[in-house]
């Protein structure tokens, strides 16, 4: 919304929990903006729902033709078996609080940080014709909005935390993400993106990369599937997930895209070291 208006988010000074910049907080120095100095005016009128749904669609629209027009995507897709990381998630879980249980979701970013680590390309900015390399791994999560649209703010050094630290992190985001009080750096920290729609039902994402950042990860759902072990040959049926990457032509190729895909599928094969 910010973004959209032309407003300088650390401009502001955030009425939120911390001193967060809300949503409202930008609405009012917009609408203080327009007025005149003297005399005072009447508060302006709220934003109807409608109008900052429709405000938030074009900004996405924005941001996504940017995107499309400026980045050479290439999209790679990796077959990923899950029944370790299902029956380790499972023991974890086990006599724990449901409010203090992992979720999948949860692995998936902790496999994703560690993998960038050795193939840091993925993971920064493509800045004034150039690679900038992040200094930590920061992962925008994609959150979906009750009223509409989605965003991705960071979730920061993914790669350092526990899985226990992620988990009250992600559940923290998500809630303050659709009250509309995030921190203005949680929007501008992310140095990659991470999309998991596999609660939607679908099977694969082709996700469009958030400039500057140069890649983006997808999940889509957990399903079985008949599969062929590798240990012995015997035909089975595998709970397997599509990991996909999007990926930025300008600062890496496919060959290093897929030992990416390769690295992340090996990482959820030992989720005990997660």
């Amino acid at each position: 919304r910010a973004e959209a208006l032309g407003v300088e988010l650390a401009a502001l000074s955030g009425s939120g929990p911390g001193g967060a910049v809300t949503l409202e907080d930008v609405e009012r120095a917009v609408a203080a903006a327009r007025l005149p100095a003297s005399p005072p005016a009447a508060t302006p009128s709220p934003i109807s729902a409608a109008e900052r749904q429709a405000e938030t669609r074009r900004a996405i629209a924005a941001a996504m033709s940017r995107s499309k027009r400026e980045i050479p995507h290439y999209y790679l897709f990796e077959t990923v078996p899950m029944a370790r990381a299902q029956d380790w998630l499972g023991r974890a879980n086990a006599g724990r609080p449901i409010t203090e249980r992992l979720l999948m979701a949860v692995l998936q970013l902790k496999a994703v940080a560690l993998a960038l680590r050795k193939y840091p390309e993925l993971n920064g900015f493509h800045r004034d014709g150039q690679f900038v390399a992040a200094q930590g791994i920061h992962v925008g999560v994609a959150i979906s909005l009750r009223q509409g649209g989605l965003i991705a703010p960071a979730l920061r050094d993914v790669d350092h935390k526990p899985l226990d630290v992620l988990m009250r992190g992600l559940a923290d985001l998500v809630k303050r993400t659709r009250a509309g009080s995030l921190r203005s750096s949680e929007m501008s920290d992310p140095t990659v993106t991470v999309t998991n729609l596999g609660e939607q039902g679908v099977e694969a994402v082709a996700g469009v990369i958030h400039p500057p950042q140069v890649a983006l990860v997808g999940f889509g759902r957990i399903a079985p599937r008949p599969w062929v072990r590798e240990d012995g040959g015997e035909l089975c049926v595998m709970p397997v997930v599509t990991a996909s990457l999007a990926a930025d032509h300008r600062v890496s190729d496919g060959h290093r895209g897929a030992l990416f895909l390769v690295e992340l599928r090996e990482l959820l094969q030992r989720p005990e070291e997660l």
